[in-house]
């Protein structure tokens, strides 16, 4: 298939700029693939489309403040973004301008408090880095980091834990897995209450959210590898939902790749963890997963071709369409969609 299939048309005033309050507050687009049919809600009333024995997987990764801002040792000011750590304060990152962050540049983030050199230029011209810091790299990030927004929200975050989920656990993303954005504690609480099983897996958010796809042959695209984790418990709840006609609903395309990385010839799940490099698009059948919370995708992006893999081309953008004439917000702050 081809990257201009999956393209559409979307007017600027219609990328989300900020979060709604309450968190599940946000619109919610239903598609039933079944009948075709479209509901328009409140993420809210996601509930009603949950059954008793259900099972709801969410990714609990947690977003680093992985963009810094320094200065280099020739004078000028730079950026570096954290993607994946390599070692205790080793990283590769993607750094602006790249053409003065060269292999040897060094980098002083808070007059000093925090320094980096470049180590080496990597495959797609980012720069594994090596940090330097009195006591705790962790704190200094904590101190000198930005929560690393998208690029087309232009508004500042006064609260960095509303790009979080209410259920992050375990450091180490480069992005939200904005789905989950929507979920309050007393949403998920409610949940609970109907009989549905609330179960962790873990992929930490890298490069491939923020690496477009290039060629207009979509078999040519590579995806980057993101780690990925999925526990003997998690693994145990899932099979055994599934063996009881329960069925498994992702919340986000992290949950998607986590999932199906990790399943097996079988049709089980297996406890799991490494690095995942799956690229989901129209021609995969699903093996884990049975239905998708997930929110609007840029146009071109893998994520777009994940939800046709899901459901189909046609549907998927017709439903895109519809939610731009509708007034939907997209992308990170924006509104959710509930693929049944």
């Amino acid at each position: 298939m081809k990257l201009s299939d999956f393209m559409y048309d979307l007017p600027e005033e219609r990328i989300a700029q900020t979060p709604v309050e309450p968190r599940d507050h946000s619109r919610l687009m239903v598609l039933h693939r079944d009948t075709h049919a479209i509901e328009h809600r409140h993420f809210y009333d996601v509930i009603d489309y949950l059954n008793p024995g259900d099972v709801l997987v969410v990714n609990e990764t947690k977003v680093i403040p992985a963009r810094l801002y320094g200065v280099r040792s020739g004078g000028g000011v730079c950026e570096v973004l954290l993607l994946k750590q390599l070692g205790p304060k080793r990283w590769e990152t993607l750094v602006r301008p790249g053409k003065k962050l060269k292999p040897g540049a060094e980098v002083s983030f808070g007059g000093g408090r925090l320094k980096a050199t470049m180590v080496e230029t990597t495959e797609i011209g980012g720069r594994i880095v090596d940090f330097a810091c009195e006591g705790s790299f962790e704190a200094a990030l904590d101190e000198l980091g930005e929560m690393p927004l998208p690029p087309y929200i232009h508004e500042r975050l006064a609260d960095r834990d509303r790009y979080q989920t209410v259920y992050a656990r375990q450091q180490g993303s480069a992005a939200a897995p904005t789905a989950g954005l929507h979920f309050t504690p007393e949403l998920m609480e409610r949940i609970r209450a109907r009989g549905v099983e609330i179960v962790p897996v873990l992929l930490h958010v890298g490069l491939g959210t923020f690496r477009p796809v290039r060629v207009e042959n979509i078999e040519e695209h590579h995806m980057h590898t993101e780690y990925f984790e999925v526990t003997p418990e998690a693994a145990e709840k899932i099979n055994a939902a599934r063996e009881r006609g329960g069925r498994i609903v992702a919340v986000g395309t992290t949950s998607v790749r986590t999932l199906e990385s990790a399943a097996g010839d079988d049709g089980r799940l297996l406890p799991m963890r490494g690095e995942t490099d799956i690229f989901i698009k129209p021609g995969y059948r699903a093996r884990m997963v049975d239905a998708l919370i997930t929110n609007f995708h840029l146009p071109g992006s893998t994520l777009i071709m994940l939800v046709s893999a899901l459901y189909d081309r046609e549907h998927i953008l017709a439903a895109y369409g519809e939610a731009v004439k509708d007034g939907y917000r997209f992308f990170s702050f924006g509104d959710a969609m509930l693929i049944l």
